[in-house]
């Protein structure tokens, strides 16, 4: 073999080694940087926080754990306050931005204490409720607070570790549970410990990370010490099943507050329940298919009062089985539809009342 093809083979084992070495970069470029869990922990705890929900009560439980009194100027309790619900959260920037679950923080009537260490408190404004994906932004006044990186949800694998954080019961401070990803795109309909109602939440994270009562709103992390899900659910009675919804969901929520100060989302105005076969037939109603309007505790419109939907004619009872000739069932919410719409759209609802079809118009308002 002469010298001339020895030196081509030569600059083409070249060649061909820089190029495995610029895969295996840009392999190595695009692989997660995984950090130890311990230095994960380390990291993210001071950021996870617990959601107390207090209200005036005539009496409080001296063995209450949370005993938020407010006291006037001489000394004397003003008004007493007790802890009736809660939950956890994480600050997501150093100047107090807060994500929590909105089932979390749903008391219209209840005042929000924010628990940064066990003897560390202080009041929370609610800036946003989005009941739609179950998550809450809060603030609370300060700066320079500890915060947790959000990561993206869309990018998750199944079989991938990720680690849970909370305060369960609200006594348990900084509870650490690790797991894998189990499932993506989960869908569920949940129910609050703390109400009848429920709410149907989809494209959830599915993981064996123990999630306990108490750890909705705190943080899902992966091995980059990013958060990538918010932990809302568990079932009861089911061994290593929690949930945890997307963090990219809570992204387009973050950016509307910071360009408008809040969440803006069209809102129809009224209360309903989905229809399918079983509620149908134990109501005896002429459909499964459909929303029916109906209030969902006594002392409440099932129409809100100056909506949308009470100046087009919505009634109680009115069973809505299509907007805009989509169809509502169980696969296709009511949600599901007016989340594709944007405010100020003009709708057209195919309303059964009374066994008579009908359309109703209406202009979809911001929700308030």
């Amino acid at each position: 073999m002469s010298i001339k093809l020895w030196g081509q083979l030569g600059v083409v084992y070249l060649f061909l080694t820089l190029k495995a070495i610029e895969s295996t970069a840009i392999m190595n470029c695009n692989m997660k940087k995984e950090l130890p869990i311990t230095k994960i922990v380390e990291k993210a705890c001071p950021a996870v926080i617990t959601v107390a929900a207090l209200k005036d009560m005539s009496k409080i439980d001296s063995s209450n754990s949370f005993p938020f009194n407010r006291l006037s100027k001489d000394g004397e309790n003003k008004k007493n306050k007790t802890k009736i619900g809660g939950g956890s959260g994480f600050l997501f920037s150093k100047e107090g931005m807060i994500i929590t679950s909105s089932h979390v923080v749903s008391n219209s009537e209840a005042d929000y204490w924010v628990v940064l260490e066990p003897k560390i408190k202080c009041p929370a404004k609610i800036l946003s409720r989005d009941p739609i994906t179950d998550i809450a932004i809060l603030k609370i006044e300060g700066d320079n607070f500890p915060f947790l990186d959000l990561g993206d949800s869309s990018k998750l694998e199944l079989g991938e570790q990720v680690i849970a954080i909370g305060n369960p019961l609200g006594e348990f401070h900084d509870t650490v549970s690790a797991g894998i990803v189990s499932g993506l795109s989960r869908l569920i309909t949940a129910r609050s410990r703390f109400s009848e109602k429920t709410t149907r939440l989809k494209g959830l994270i599915q993981t064996d990370a123990a999630i306990n009562p108490g750890n909705s709103g705190g943080p899902l992390i992966d091995r980059e010490g990013k958060v990538v899900g918010i932990n809302t659910a568990l079932v009861f009675g089911g061994q290593n099943l929690g949930f945890a919804i997307p963090i990219n969901y809570a992204k387009k929520d973050i950016e509307e507050i910071r360009i408008y100060g809040r969440i803006k989302r069209p809102f129809l105005g009224i209360k309903y329940i989905i229809l399918n076969k079983e509620i149908a037939e134990q109501n005896m109603l002429p459909v499964s298919d459909g929303a029916l309007v109906i209030r969902e505790r006594l002392g409440e419109e099932a129409v809100i009062p100056s909506s949308a939907a009470q100046r087009a004619g919505l009634k109680e009872f009115d069973i809505i089985m299509e907007i805009d000739n989509q169809k509502i069932t169980e696969n296709n919410y009511l949600s599901d539809i007016l989340e594709s719409s944007k405010i100020g759209d003009k709708i057209i609802l195919k309303v059964l009342r009374q066994k008579k079809i009908i359309e109703v118009q209406l202009k979809l308002e911001e929700r308030k």
